[in-house]
């Protein structure tokens, strides 16, 4: 039962990282000097902070690789992010 606890909330932690590298203003500042340097039209690195479908590979192996080098942090981190994206979709639903 744990293992499947802990799939779900690394599952949705991938979600929450990818959402904040991509779409947060928190990160715009992040984003703006990637792209000065790396424009997003011809360069890969640029384009992976426009493409969900790319920066989640990243996520998740940044999450799941966590959960592999140190499990109880892994749970904390996927927690808080799973939290994170639970109260900003339950927000943008307005509830």
């Amino acid at each position: 039962m744990k293992i499947l606890l802990d799939l779900l909330l690394d599952l949705v932690a991938t979600y929450r990282l990818t959402k904040l590298m991509l779409d947060d203003t928190i990160m715009d500042d992040v984003r703006n000097k990637i792209w000065d340097r790396y424009p997003p039209e011809s360069t890969k690195i640029g384009y992976l902070f426009t493409c969900p479908w790319c920066m989640s590979i990243w996520a998740g192996a940044l999450i799941f690789g966590l959960r592999k080098v140190n499990p109880e942090f892994a749970t904390y981190t996927s927690s808080l992010l799973t939290a994170s994206a639970v109260t900003g979709i339950a927000f943008s639903k307005g509830l």
